[in-house]
């Protein structure tokens, strides 16, 4: 198997409003929309399903736990201010979030949780991944 991730699936409780949230509020592009899922295009071939849990539930033989999902999704930018400015936006989408600081691993990070609950950390890295910030 080849050391490499294509998709990433959220089971998401409606996905008019993940759709609102992250096309609309965040000003991402789409690739495929249907009713019951939006692909959203995150690096190269690499997408971001966004899935009515029913629609996963279906295909996978059973509901998602309940509670905190044990993962966290990051966006990395360049600076401290972009972080800050990517929370804002966050916020005035209505996500609840938590201020980025300065962490002792030598970054800057805050989080913010979308619709669903699932949390973003965004990031300012130091060192190697820092590399994995798109032109």
């Amino acid at each position: 198997m080849e050391q490499r991730l294509s998709l990433i699936t959220l089971a998401v409780a409606d996905v008019a409003r993940s759709r609102a949230f992250y096309v609309d509020g965040l000003g991402w592009a789409p690739l495929f929309e249907a009713e019951d899922v939006v692909m959203l295009p995150v690096g190269p071939q690499l997408l971001l399903s966004l899935w009515s849990v029913e629609g996963f539930t279906a295909e996978i033989g059973e509901p998602p736990a309940a509670g905190l999902a044990p993962i966290t999704l990051a966006h990395n930018v360049r600076t401290e201010a972009e972080a800050d400015a990517v929370l804002a936006r966050a916020a005035s989408l209505g996500a609840t979030t938590q201020a980025a600081v300065r962490r002792d691993w030598g970054g800057y990070s805050g989080y913010f949780q979308d619709p669903d609950g699932f949390r973003w950390e965004i990031a300012v890295n130091p060192g190697d991944t820092g590399a994995y910030v798109l032109p």
